[in-house]
C-alpha cells in the first residue's frame, strides 16, 4: 500500500506562491487517483484539486481555479500543488491522498479517498 508525505507548507505573505509536494512510497502514483485537501481551524476538509489515475483529467474547487496548479513527476513520484496569488483565506492544513479506483469529480469529495498523508501547515499573512 502507498505511503504519501506532504512537504512544503510553510508562512508567506499574501500575493506570494507556494509548491506543496506530495512524495509517494510503497508503490507508484501512476496506480492512485490522488487529491490536494485543506483544512482551516473549524471548518471541514475540503477538496482543493485532485487528478485521476487513468486519464490525467484534473478537477479543481472553484475558490482556487487560475491560482492552484496540480502536477505529476512520475519519475519521482511526486505530485505537486502550485499554489500562487495565495490568500489568507488559504491557511489551513494541507493534506495529499490517494485511491486506486478512478474517481471523476468525486476525487475532490474526501470521503472517496482512502489513504491519507500527515499534512503540511501552510500559513498566509496579510
Amino acid at each position: 500500500q502507498v505511503q504519501l508525505v506532504e512537504s512544503g507548507g510553510g508562512l508567506v505573505q499574501a500575493g506570494d506562491s507556494l509548491t506543496l509536494s506530495c512524495t509517494a512510497s510503497g508503490s507508484q502514483l501512476d496506480f492512485y487517483t490522488i487529491g490536494w485537501f485543506r483544512q482551516a481551524p473549524g471548518k471541514e476538509r475540503e477538496g482543493v484539486s485532485c487528478i485521476n489515475r487513468s486519464n490525467g483529467i484534473t478537477y479543481y474547487t472553484d475558490s482556487v481555479k487560475g491560482r492552484f496548479t496540480i502536477s505529476k513527476n512520475s519519475a519521482k513520484n511526486t505530485v505537486y500543488l502550485q499554489m500562487s496569488s495565495l490568500k489568507p483565506e488559504d491557511t489551513a492544513v494541507y493534506y495529499c491522498a490517494a485511491d486506486s479506483f478512478d474517481l471523476g469529480s468525486s476525487c475532490l469529495e474526501a470521503k472517496y479517498l482512502e489513504i491519507w498523508g500527515q499534512g503540511t501547515l501552510v500559513t498566509v499573512s496579510s
